[in-house]
């Protein structure tokens, strides 16, 4: 089915499918190894490129290749390249992108581990990066080197929520000869599409909205162009990371409904952060969706809606927190988010806890910090929820 021209909830049901010779309805496990050939000749053929077919799970997979085809046809890239976590994603990028004597510049605030193993493993390797607040583009400017090969952001930023103009990014790397990257983990494609915006490469922690129940680890890379997408897809290979067969087909099951959980997220998201908003014992809350958000209107133009992910913190400060959070009944206090279940958690000791103090309190990740990932429970029972444990903290 060519589904080029279909609506988004039919390409997530539809794109990729395969012509299984057996007619399934949905894509088989195909879980081996290796695969066999035809002949001698024909083996030979795969292995000069001369031939697509398949010939080993680490190289490419049936299963693996139709939730690579449906992820580049939603964000409208060349090619999906699916790995075994986020971030193998983050290392199969800065392995073929960054060299010794190489600079990135990064979001402060981008998610903890993409930050520290650049900091604290690459930097051995003679990598260079800064950590700016990519909300300015005027810092994105100044923060550029003639050594600078990548521009790595992450809109909505994990944890602070701030809002990053793609476009205004896309534009300062291509001027300066640089690839732009973006995470798009916290809109999924149904939110945002950082490649029709400049971005020349993105990738997605499908742990999190894409898959979105909380059961499987995996990644993907989209690349806008195929000379792009092949050095990735190299570098994937002789690392490893590919993705198992049994994981693509979990996640190709989450897929089908992120639509409708995104859509019911982001509805309970809306209704919380008001609540937040209007508590006494919020000291500040920072949600797309409100127009308190210091780039509310970029986030109305560049988002197609406002998500599920919220940050606040509390007057009474990192003990507040720690009590609401020991106190809460339905919210789990979990990392990780986009699933259907509700989360809370506190990136300054957990996700970001890798990260320099210094780090963090340039990036705005302070300790009354709470991150709150909004899952697909009924809105007044979350709110009931925080509501108790407020009262506690």
């Amino acid at each position: 089915m060519n589904t080029k021209k279909s609506g988004f909830n039919t390409k997530l049901i539809h794109a990729g499918e395969l012509d299984d010779q057996f007619g399934s309805a949905t894509v088989p496990i195909y879980q081996t190894s290796t695969f066999k050939f035809e002949s001698a000749e024909e083996g030979a053929r795969c292995f000069s490129g001369e031939s697509n077919g398949y010939i080993y799970t680490r190289i490419g997979n049936p299963t693996i290749d139709a939730l690579e085809r449906q992820i580049a046809i939603l964000e409208n890239g060349f090619g999906g390249i699916a790995v075994s976590s986020g971030m193998a994603a983050v290392n199969v990028i800065y392995q073929a992108l960054l060299a010794s004597g190489d600079h990135m510049v990064s979001t402060d605030a981008v998610y903890g581990p993409s930050r520290a193993i650049m900091e604290n493993h690459y930097v051995k390797y003679g990598v260079q990066s800064t950590y700016i607040n990519t909300t300015d583009l005027a810092e994105i400017e100044k923060a550029f080197k003639p050594n600078t090969k990548v521009l790595f952001i992450e809109t909505p930023a994990n944890p602070t929520m701030d809002i990053t103009d793609i476009a205004g990014c896309a534009e300062i790397a291509h001027k300066h000869g640089a690839l732009l990257i973006v995470d798009n983990t916290f809109c999924s494609p149904y939110l945002q599409n950082p490649l029709d915006l400049g971005a020349d490469i993105l990738f997605h922690s499908m742990t999190k909205s894409i898959n979105g129940h909380a059961d499987i680890v995996g990644g993907i890379i989209v690349s806008k162009t195929e000379e792009m997408y092949k050095k990735l897809r190299g570098m994937m290979i002789s690392l490893g990371c590919n993705m198992d067969p049994h994981q693509a087909y979990m996640v190709i099951r989450g897929l089908k409904t992120l639509g409708i959980r995104v859509d019911r997220a982001t509805e309970n998201a809306e209704k919380i952060a008001v609540f937040l908003e209007n508590h006494p014992k919020i000291a500040w809350i920072k949600y797309p969706g409100l127009k308190s958000h210091p780039q509310y209107e970029l986030g109305q133009r560049q988002m197609k809606a406002s998500g599920s992910m919220i940050s606040f913190g509390l007057t009474t400060g990192f003990e507040g927190a720690k009590k609401l959070m020991d106190n809460v009944q339905l919210c789990l206090l979990a990392v990780s988010l986009g699933g259907v279940e509700t989360l809370i958690q506190h990136p300054a000791s957990m996700t970001h806890s890798k990260v320099s103090k210094e780090g963090k309190l340039k990036a705005g990740i302070t300790d009354d910090l709470i991150r709150f990932a909004v899952g697909i429970e009924d809105a007044e029972d979350i709110i009931d929820d925080l509501r108790q444990g407020l009262e506690k903290a």
